[in-house]
């Protein structure tokens, strides 16, 4: 049985292509290294989903890959989609939506709180397109007094 597919399927075909990464190091933690070289690849899995894999060099040197899923459940009218890297053992579980403007997606998901071991921590991952050829990509964390924190921000142009 084919999906039925509905607009905002259609909004993640623009994710697809071939993107030059360039992370905007964090005003607030000094991480990621502007200069790292990431480049990433994303496809659609039928027309429903969009799968990217972004491989690239970490802070310290070593390699790694990570590997998002994005689809659209028309049921929920939610956008759903997972996150995995060869640096991290955690699968991150997204639910979104898109902002009033089409522009911008904010995907939310629970994770590991990488300042306090063995707790877990609110998280949004907000995908922002600027136009055909370049978005940019954020993540931030939810602290206790349930004001956000910057964790990373990458520029994506269309190679």
């Amino acid at each position: 049985m084919k999906a039925d597919l509905v607009d905002e399927h259609r909004w993640l075909q623009q994710l697809t292509g071939r993107w030059r990464l360039t992370f905007n190091p964090s005003q607030e933690s000094g991480e990621m290294d502007g200069g790292a070289s990431w480049e990433e690849t994303a496809r659609l899995l039928g027309d429903a989903w969009v799968v990217a894999e972004a491989t690239g060099t970490m802070p310290d040197g070593s390699a790694a890959t990570n590997i998002l899923a994005l689809g659209y459940d028309p049921a929920r009218k939610l956008y759903v989609g997972s996150f995995i890297s060869s640096v991290m053992t955690n699968l991150w579980i997204y639910e979104g939506k898109l902002d009033e403007t089409g522009k911008v997606l904010t995907l939310d998901c629970e994770g590991p709180d990488f300042g306090n071991p063995g707790q877990t921590a609110r998280y949004q991952d907000i995908i922002t397109i600027r136009d055909a050829d370049s978005r940019n990509f954020s993540s931030r964390i939810r602290r206790a007094d349930g004001t956000w924190k910057s964790v990373m921000s990458c520029d994506y142009n269309r190679i």
